[in-house]
């Protein structure tokens, strides 16, 4: 099963914190691009990573041709059309820049977004920009909506401050897209909000097809009540149902293996199969992407994307 993003690259500040240096990436078979990367450097407001850190939020480029993206040439060698970058911040200060890289092809569907407020409209989310691939009539029909905070999983992750993971789109009344998810053959939801900016808010959302999922597992991992440890508090899976309840007793504390680690650094991270969550009777996955969602300078979540 081939999943929706092909490449993932954490960028993180250097010693004097002026510049982005590489600091993990997952490539899989683009064995070329990841050497024309990892000696790559990003001063402030340069390159994908760079323009991310100056934005202070997510952006999604879908060209590389005549952009600002760095590593055109090998991205095009590689087949690699669009770029998302996620910049992790504690108040003011930056932590990381995550970037995932997605290629074009007719057999793939699922969708990246990045959803905001305006000062003209403060009170609605509406696409800032995305890459919705070959699903061009899903794309138009999103990027005309407005959605009130509570609606559509980018409004509920407004409303709850934590992400939301929704399955079984089409089927779901409370998705106000959820016939043309049907119609696409989108299935699952995750939205993850960003909320260090006082006026702005911004939702970053996955949209995902069974065919090509943007990952084989996802999971959200919350601190519990006291902020001992952090516990499993939605999963999906492609061959498991009830992710979350088969975690329901797995338990992370501070520092404790790569989950832990997430907690007790505020950084994103990338590991192979030795994590708290990587249970190889379950799924036969390898690598793993930890993002931490982090609020008012403390941890809300921890996302994990598994393939």
């Amino acid at each position: 099963m081939q999943t929706f993003i092909k490449v993932i690259e954490i960028w993180i500040p250097n010693r004097s914190r002026t510049q982005l240096e590489f600091g993990s990436g997952l490539y899989g078979a683009y064995t070329e691009f990841k050497t024309a990367s990892e000696q790559q450097c990003f001063a402030y407001d340069d390159g994908l990573p760079g323009k991310a850190w100056a934005a202070g939020h997510p952006l999604v480029l879908t060209q590389f041709e005549q952009s600002y993206f760095k590593r055109t040439e090998a991205a095009r060698k590689a087949g690699l059309t669009c770029g998302i970058a996620l910049p992790i911040f504690s108040g003011d200060f930056l932590l990381a820049v995550v970037v995932l890289l997605c290629g074009d092809d007719a057999e793939q569907a699922g969708a990246i977004e990045v959803w905001c407020n305006s000062d003209e409209d403060a009170s609605n989310l509406q696409v800032m920009d995305g890459y919705y691939g070959n699903l061009k009539q899903f794309e138009s029909i999103s990027r005309q909506l407005s959605l009130p905070k509570g609606s559509g999983i980018a409004g509920k992750a407004w409303e709850s401050g934590t992400p939301w993971l929704l399955e079984d789109i089409g089927k779901m009344t409370g998705f106000i897209r959820s016939k043309d998810a049907e119609q696409a053959g989108i299935t699952t939801g995750l939205s993850i909000p960003l909320l260090n900016h006082h006026t702005q808010i911004y939702i970053m959302t996955f949209l995902s097809a069974k065919a090509t999922p943007i990952a084989k597992r996802i999971q959200i991992w919350v601190p519990d009540e006291q902020g001992e440890q952090l516990i499993c508090q939605q999963g999906y899976s492609k061959t498991s149902n009830n992710l979350a309840e088969m975690f329901e007793n797995t338990t992370v504390r501070k520092g404790e293996g790569a989950l832990g680690r997430v907690w007790l650094t505020g950084m994103p991270v990338i590991t192979g199969g030795a994590s708290a969550v990587y249970n190889p009777e379950l799924d036969n996955l390898s690598s793993m992407l930890a993002i931490p969602v982090i609020q008012q300078a403390r941890l809300s979540a921890i996302v994990t994307f598994l393939f």
